[in-house]
């Protein structure tokens, strides 16, 4: 403990000697905070958060997401993608809202809740910013309202066939019950109400299976299961710029000017110990012979 107050009796000996030197380095280094707070370049920062797209109507096994997550991921990262998105919000791939847009374009996979990805950007106005993140979801959409035509068509003409083999099979049914009546005599493909009752038997299974595959088909072509890539939420941008921080600044630049002011002072009174060490030692005596 004594060394411990020693020291600490020290470090106040020193303070009260080299103060000046503390608070004209602390001065400066506030000064300099000022600065760069009121002349940095202010940043927003917008936040999306995107539904992957999905064709619900897939063969069974096939993941029915337009594209998989991680692809998505690299994609949303291509150089000529993001060139695309900027071009489509009217700058050019070498403007300073560029550069910002691909240095700041952050991205957080949410495997668990969709899939989904929250994407954040950031540009200097809180208008310029939402509009790009609104932009970035944009082009990904466009991209994969493409990719989902195939499996898209693929299932609407496989609806049609189906609606057209139920309206075969309910005009057969028609013509089956007609002739399954006592007292018909059949028709052209039918010899004998027997032989139209089987039939009707048949026929009534094949609709029952016709229609219920058309409902399943319907199901998974309804909004629950096919949507398309979008945001689940709008585009969030928060009223406060996101750089320069003022309250992290200002802390960082009080800490950064107490750690300089106590370091300035102890080299100035290492300094003046190392002086009066050198004017304290008396000169070396010569022998005389």
């Amino acid at each position: 403990m004594e060394h411990d107050e020693i020291y600490l009796v020290d470090l106040w000996r020193i303070f009260a000697r080299e103060w000046k030197w503390f608070a004209l380095v602390l001065v400066l280094t506030l000064a300099c905070t000022y600065a760069f707070a009121h002349l940095a370049k202010r940043q927003w920062e917008a936040t999306a958060w995107v539904q992957i797209g999905q064709v619900g109507a897939v063969p069974s096994g096939q993941d029915p997401k337009i594209e998989p997550l991680q692809r998505v991921l690299e994609r949303l990262q291509l150089v000529s993608f993001q060139n695309e998105v900027l071009r489509s919000a009217g700058y050019a791939p070498d403007a300073p809202v560029a550069g910002l847009y691909r240095k700041s374009l952050k991205l957080e996979p949410l495997p668990y809740a969709g899939p989904m990805i929250r994407l954040s950007v950031r540009s200097y106005s809180r208008r310029l910013a939402g509009e790009l993140a609104t932009a970035t979801v944009a082009g990904l959409h466009a991209i994969h309202r493409q990719i989902e035509q195939v499996p898209l068509a693929s299932a609407r003409a496989r609806l049609a066939r189906i609606e057209s083999e139920l309206q075969a099979a309910q005009a057969d049914q028609a013509r089956y019950r007609k002739a399954a009546e006592p007292g018909s005599q059949g028709g052209r493909d039918v010899a004998s109400p027997m032989l139209a009752s089987l039939l009707l038997a048949s026929n009534e299974k094949e609709i029952s299976d016709l229609q219920r595959e058309k409902s399943d088909l319907v199901e998974r072509l309804g909004p629950p299961y096919t949507y398309e890539t979008s945001t689940i939420w709008p585009v969030y941008v928060p009223e406060h710029q996101a750089f320069p921080n003022p309250a992290l600044t200002w802390g960082i630049g009080l800490l950064l000017g107490i750690f300089l002011g106590s370091s300035a002072m102890l080299a100035r009174s290492g300094g003046r110990r190392s002086a009066s060490s050198r004017h304290a030692c008396p000169p070396a005596a010569f022998n005389q012979s």
